[in-house]
């Protein structure tokens, strides 16, 4: 279905889309020019000897053989992220079967081209396997690589879903940007304990006033089946931006897996990939899909829908590897032109399922489509045009249709409309001052808590600050800056377990906040957090004179992160390094050396992939 309907963009979403274009003009068509040159190589099976296609297909019956040979039917590589230990990507075990057998229906060939790693933030917050957690990204996108260069595939099939596997996955599909490529997801879990309840047991357990029984209780009722998790932090908005992006199929984000219509929607994907080769007459490669009005459109939905910080920085490594530049100037600028309309877990009650349940992505893109907020004349697996995505996916006999989706929303708890959105802007507000520049979130935030002046309070680690929790020395207005949490001090680690001592520190009604050169991550909520600091503090970033006592300020309506501090007092102080030594040893992170120090910084997309 090609779009009918034209819609007048924004004057403020056009004019930073045309910024963007401007900015990237070199470095996009120099991208462009080398897609090409990979695409006049022809079905690259066709540059292989005798010897390399005999071993490509070595394992291949004497159909598909015979297919490959003949150069005239598309081969299909398959990267996975499948594991059975992470509940999210457990459900891929069947897909490369049911991949097979559908692109087998239309007379092609699929190829189960590689696995790539995928470790949960979940599973290893406030542990030392989280400082792998960011550098995995690149080591996924490094992993597809090496599954898609044997030069036997005509187009690909991404399957993944969490935090870093599909910003990985994107990276190396767009290098390898002349391939049409088909995201897959696995879908959500079903809706388990209510995501409030859990956050109460969880601050309960904090102040010591339930026990570990009680905690592991509550949690595995949150984190119940196969699927990913429920509440909208990074997988979730990975799925809503790639969407809308135009990889997945139209509705394909957040149905559950084990459901007759998610194994129709994994049939049918693998079909539309090779509707998109070049050997189809209809080549559509994810170069020509991911451009800057793609880009923008992802942040747009992004920040309609308070989705994760972490896409501050995957968003822009994703759009260096497609040549196009952005940076926090342009998430802050479209967060103040892009109202928040949907109010997902932690910035409301809901869960992914119910925002589903609510209109979901059919309801969001029409709404912002129709406001002049997303592009609509961009490309997709589906043809020329957003207004696709407006549909729902259905089953009627068992065939799979789809129809209009939502024009009004089922939950104004969940869903709210442009006119009368939940807040006037976006939620992601760029902070800058002598400190540097860093990102905060406040679609979560409190009324009355965008404004924070209080004295610091210094820590080098997570555990530090806990142990400060425990000992009651947080009980007072209070900064706290936790730093040597960036890239190049320990890889970035996600610091969650900071969310529930300084919730409650601020439910005693005392005014807290934190700075960081780590990450917060779409669990990032109602304590105002200036995060990904930088430059950081091993970088040379002031953060790390910061001195017990030191006032602070982050004004979050302003755009203000100022150490309040003499500038000749500051000149005074030297900077003593703590001991890093712990961070860089064991749980695998003695090999990650030489990917750590080339990490550049949280605003370069916190990427060693790229020459800066």
């Amino acid at each position: 279905m090609q779009s009918n309907t034209s819609f007048t963009i924004d004057p403020k979403i056009d004019a930073i889309t045309k910024r963007i274009i401007e900015r990237s003009r070199d470095s996009r068509k120099a991208y462009l020019a080398n897609m090409e040159n990979a695409r006049k190589q022809g079905p690259h099976r066709g540059v292989l000897s005798c010897g390399n296609l005999a071993h490509g297909f070595a394992a291949c019956s004497n159909n598909e053989k015979a297919d490959l040979t003949g150069l005239t039917k598309a081969n299909v590589g398959i990267i996975s992220s499948y594991n059975d230990m992470l509940s999210a990507h457990q459900p891929y075990q069947q897909y490369p079967d049911i991949i097979k057998q559908a692109v087998a229906d239309v007379g092609s060939v699929a190829q189960f081209a590689g696995g790539v790693p995928a470790m949960c933030d979940g599973v290893t917050q406030g542990q030392p396997g989280m400082d792998l957690s960011l550098m995995s990204r690149d080591v996924i996108a490094m992993s597809t690589a090496v599954g898609l260069s044997h030069n036997m595939f005509d187009g690909a099939l991404m399957l993944g879903i969490c935090d870093k596997i599909v910003p990985g996955l994107l990276l190396a599909a767009l290098t390898f940007g002349h391939l049409p490529t088909v995201f897959i997801p696995a879908g959500p879990m079903p809706s388990g304990m209510p995501n409030k309840e859990k956050a109460r047991i969880r601050q309960l357990f904090a102040q010591g006033k339930i026990g570990r029984d009680e905690l592991l209780d509550a949690e595995s009722k949150s984190y119940h089946s196969a699927g990913t998790c429920t509440f909208y932090g990074t997988a979730n908005s990975n799925q809503l931006i790639v969407e809308v992006m135009g990889l997945h199929l139209p509705g394909a984000s957040f149905v559950n897996p084990g459901t007759e219509l998610r194994d129709a929607l994994t049939k049918a994907a693998a079909k539309q990939v090779t509707r998109l080769t070049d050997l189809s007459g209809n080549y559509m490669p994810i170069a020509h899909i991911v451009d800057e009005k793609s880009i923008v459109n992802g942040i747009v939905a992004l920040l309609a829908t308070g989705g994760s910080t972490n896409h501050t920085m995957h968003l822009v490594a994703i759009a260096r590897a497609a040549g196009i530049i952005i940076n926090w100037d342009d998430f802050n600028d479209l967060s103040a032109a892009v109202p928040l309309i949907a109010r997902v877990y932690p910035n409301g009650h809901a869960d992914i399922n119910h925002f589903h349940a609510a209109g979901g992505m059919a309801y969001l893109i029409r709404e912002l489509l129709h406001a002049g907020l997303l592009h609509d004349d961009v490309n997709t697996i589906c043809g020329k045009g957003l207004a696709r995505y407006t549909q729902e996916p259905y089953l009627e006999g068992g065939e799979l249709v789809w129809k209009e989706g939502a024009a009004v929303s089922g939950d104004n708890e969940v869903l709210a409309t442009v006119k009368a959105p939940f807040k006037s802007d976006g939620g992601t507000k760029l902070l800058k001052g002598n400190l540097g520049r860093a990102i905060i979130k406040t679609s979560a935030l409190r009324p009355g808590k965008s404004v924070i002046q209080a004295n610091a309070m210094v820590f080098e680690s997570q555990h530090e600050l806990q142990q400060a929790f425990e000992a009651g020395r947080l009980d007072r207005d209070v900064i706290a800056v936790v730093r040597y949490q960036g890239p190049k001090a320990c890889g970035m680690p996600e610091l969650h377990k900071l969310t529930p001592p300084l919730g409650v520190v601020q439910d005693k009604g005392y005014d807290v906040a934190l700075v960081t050169d780590g990450r917060m991550s779409g669990a990032s909520g109602k304590v105002p957090a200036a995060i990904h600091v930088t430059p950081e503090a091993l970088d040379g970033g002031l953060i790390a004179k910061i001195k017990d006592g030191d006032l602070l300020r982050i004004d979050a309506e302003s755009g203000e992160l100022t150490l309040l501090v003499d500038e000749q007092e500051l000149a005074k102080r030297s900077v003593s390094l703590p001991n890093l030594a712990s961070n860089y040893v064991g749980m695998g992170r003695d090999i990650f050396g030489a990917v750590r120090t080339k990490l550049t910084g949280a605003e370069q997309g916190a990427c060693s992939l790229f020459d800066n």
